[in-house]
């Protein structure tokens, strides 16, 4: 019996070490399927990116490599309804024009059903090429009835008058003269070619040829007959060339012509004073074509090619710096997994530059800022899967890295997903509701957050696995990174902290913020940028610097007293006025010349009051959306309940952070609006974050207290949000203080949101959450006292029994 005992105790458990050893290779050897399909997958993509990288180049906006972009929109006549065929026949109209100016690279594009957007690469002064595009170049030919009885009729030469049914209109000739025009006989269809030309022996300068086509070379017979049979002299004996209601020409029927022959052969010359430049533009808009519709001007901006070439040596040193720093925090407090994790950071970004390059994005400044933010949201995947895993590590008896990991990568996918689709709902809202420069960053943050989902789900998880599965790094798992649950999460587990046991605490702190900031919108005002109010802004680049008090004072009296004058950038200057013609602005730079010495405009952006009204009213509805669309897909994807929560927490944080920038004078435009979305779906994930854990609690612990599940839910996930939180204020910083002066406020805008977002998530979605569930059960939440005794439901007769841990609570819940 002695010597059959040590056997029976012995032996069976020597014996069941190598059944559970061998039980594991189906796995592992499952396991390494899966890991060599993802290292395949992670391979094709990264060569398909190096690839596309080598051999596709982005192509960068306007704001990056300098020109000029002009909005137009199509306006309905009597006659023709600017829709949209008569929108596209004006964008190929357009095209020739600019095709004519000899501008390289150049984009014409229809934008909605009246609009066309003109891009002109390298054209610093785009009056020209605003005059060529915006002149509806409506060429019409009329038979002179003599002067009109009243001199002062259509003095002024844009107006004119119909006289009667035949379509008579008053218009000034040449030197001013008023005629009495009949209806054209010959339009621009009539029209064949035109070309500018020099008369050296006649000695007639410069001139313009017209040809005509065979219908139009009969009409042009026609009314040179009929003005040929008045005497010489006679006004009758004129025929009045017009180009947008002004008589470009109105010469007299030569002597030699006889009464009702006219001139035959389908060409005639218009002659006036013109110069090389005038007639070869009036040639170019006479052949060229009239446009179907009028045009008007209602958004131009001009980038400086220093202005550009600077956003761009900027926003990569911020770039290279933050994803340097994000790194190191990130090695800091993953170790191995940590530093996998910036390896997979480096192919995200060679992903989204290809994925760029692939779509034929433009990549603009907000774009630029886009693409460095989303190494921040990159980060966020990567930091839930680690701590998931260090949950999983944690719990086990034997841990293995491994599975710790593939259970992390499970865990997280959820959380993963929801937070980056309400992130993708935000840049999609940019996308269709934004307009310029903006809606690249609405391009290059979506495209971001897909390259970050496939970075940290399928590289950083076949680098991790990889690793893992290593002996080295079997023997030594405290180099993982994970096999501990880190400082943060252990001090919350030794003190336990119930946060939730006062809810409406923390929610009457929230609404003292809320006053507090929002007041500024009351008593401040919101101060709206050229983009929601209209109006010109040109910044000026000056040999010394301006003091723009002095600025102000010479702009005042120059006849601008409105202008809102500011320092901006390394000394530049800032000039926002009302909506100014050429010439004004001309006086303008004019009055900065003479106190800043030689200056060059480097920006220059004309927003019409008509698009600053439409901006405005689609900034509300994409505010508006933003937030009914995160309520819809988080009351679908979690419960009615948490999607209230979360959106509530929206709202305050953007009112909060409006507050703020009222508060601070900065300037509500388009970059603003893009911070503020980017704002609603980059903090949103700290609540998906959160309510997705007390979702997987509810579905294990079904008869713990709500507020007391929320309260775990907040300690085991706040580890990852102060991870996160860290990543993305590293990003940010850099980009305050190295990008461009207008992606300063961008940056101050979602810094502010990343601290309000993350303050909110836990101190304002999870007692709002506490308080709703507490009325739909028809109860408050029951308060735990602090006077020591026992806490929930721990039995009379034991009241020493307290329950720190939240273990211990879970076992006393009846």
């Amino acid at each position: 019996m002695k010597r059959s005992r040590p056997p029976s105790r012995t032996r069976p458990s020597s014996r069941t070490r190598p059944p559970a050893r061998t039980g594991s290779r189906p796995r592992s050897r499952s396991g390494s399927r899966s890991l060599n399909v993802r290292a395949l997958v992670a391979l094709a993509v990264m060569a398909a990116s190096v690839a596309i990288a080598l051999t596709m180049p982005v192509r960068l906006g306007l704001d990056l490599r300098g020109g000029t972009q002009i909005v137009l929109e199509t306006k309905s006549t009597e006659t023709t309804k600017a829709d949209r065929e008569a929108t596209d026949r004006t964008v190929e109209v357009l095209r020739g024009r600019i095709d004519a100016l000899g501008v390289a690279e150049p984009t014409i594009v229809r934008s909605g059903e009246n609009r066309v957007v003109v891009e002109l690469p390298g054209v610093q002064d785009p009056k020209q090429a605003a005059d060529v595009l915006g002149r509806t170049a409506q060429l019409t030919v009329h038979s002179v009835l003599g002067p009109a009885e009243n001199a002062g009729d259509g003095a002024g030469g844009k107006d004119e008058k119909a006289s009667g049914a035949d379509g008579e209109r008053v218009l000034p000739d040449e030197s001013g003269q008023s005629l009495r025009l009949k209806d054209a006989t010959l339009t621009g269809q009539d029209v064949k070619g035109a070309d500018a030309r020099f008369d050296q022996q006649g000695g007639a300068g410069w001139h313009v040829t017209v040809d005509f086509k065979d219908s139009g070379s009969d009409r042009w017979a026609q009314v040179t007959g009929e003005a040929a049979c008045h005497p010489a002299g006679d006004p009758q004996r004129r025929v009045a060339i017009v180009l947008d209601n002004k008589i470009i020409s109105s010469p007299q029927v030569d002597p030699s012509v006889a009464c009702g022959a006219g001139i035959t052969g389908g060409s005639t010359q218009i002659t006036g004073s013109f110069d090389d430049a005038e007639a070869r533009e009036l040639a170019l808009l006479v052949k060229g074509g009239a446009l179907p519709v009028p045009v008007e001007t209602i958004e131009q901006r001009t980038i400086g090619a220093t202005l550009g070439d600077e956003a761009i040596n900027a926003g990569a040193w911020a770039a290279v710096i933050g994803t340097a720093l994000t790194a190191l925090f990130i090695i800091v407090v993953y170790r191995l997994m940590g530093a996998l994790a910036t390896v997979a950071l480096l192919c995200y970004g060679l992903i989204s530059y290809a994925a760029l390059a692939a779509v034929g994005a433009t990549l603009t400044l907000p774009g630029l800022a886009g693409f460095v933010l989303a190494i921040g949201m990159a980060v966020d995947a990567n930091v839930l899967v680690f701590e998931r895993a260090r949950e999983e590590q944690a719990a086990r008896t034997r841990p293995s890295t491994r599975s710790a990991l593939t259970a992390g990568f499970r865990s997280a996918f959820s959380a993963i997903a929801d937070s980056n689709i309400t992130t993708l709902i935000a840049a999609a809202l940019l996308f269709f509701l934004a307009s310029g420069p903006v809606k690249g960053f609405g391009v290059t943050l979506g495209i971001g957050v897909l390259a970050s989902m496939v970075s940290a789900l399928v590289i950083t998880r076949t680098l991790a696995e990889f690793a893992a599965s290593r002996p080295a790094v079997y023997r030594r798992p405290r180099i993982t990174g994970i096999s501990s649950t880190g400082p943060v999460r252990d001090a919350l587990l030794r003190r336990n902290p119930f946060l939730m046991r006062r809810p409406r605490r923390w929610l009457a702190a929230s609404l003292v913020v809320l006053v507090v900031a929002g007041s500024g919108i009351l008593v401040r005002g919101l101060n709206f940028g050229i983009e929601f109010t209209g109006g010109r802004l040109i910044e000026y680049s000056t040999a010394t610097q301006v003091d723009p008090e002095r600025a102000r004072d010479a702009l005042a009296d120059a006849g601008f007293p409105r202008a809102v004058v500011q320092s901006s950038g390394d000394g530049d200057l800032t000039v926002r006025t009302e909506e100014l013609t050429d010439t004004e602005a001309a006086t303008v730079t004019k009055a900065v010349a003479e106190l800043g010495g030689e200056t060059e405009k480097v920006r220059d952006e004309l927003i019409g009051p008509s698009l600053g009204e439409e901006l405005r009213r689609d900034a509300l509805i994409a505010l508006g959306l933003a937030l009914a669309a995160q309520l819809a897909y988080l009351a679908a994807r979690f419960r009615l309940l948490f999607g209230t929560a979360a959106v509530g927490a929206l709202a305050h944080d953007v009112v909060i952070l409006v507050g703020v920038f009222a508060w601070l004078g900065k300037p509500i435009d388009g970059v603003f609006l893009a911070a503020l979305l980017t704002v609603i779906g980059y903090s949103v994930n700290d609540s998906v974050v959160l309510f997705d854990r007390v979702r997987e609690l509810l579905g294990k612990e079904r008869k713990t207290p709500f507020d007391r599940l929320t309260n775990d839910a907040i300690l085991q996930t706040l580890p990852r949000t102060v991870n996160t939180g860290m990543g993305a204020v590293l990003i940010l910083a850099s980009l305050a203080i190295l990008a461009d002066d207008s992606l300063t406020d961008f940056a101050l805008a979602l810094l502010i949101g990343v601290v309000v977002g993350t303050y909110s998530s836990v101190f304002t979605a999870s007692p709002l959450a506490v308080e709703l569930h507490g009325r739909d059960a028809g109860t408050r939440p029951a308060r735990r006292g602090g006077s020591g005794k026992g806490r929930g439901t721990a039995k009379p007769g034991k009241p020493g029994r307290q329950a720190p841990a939240s273990r211990t609570e879970r076992q006393e819940v009846p």
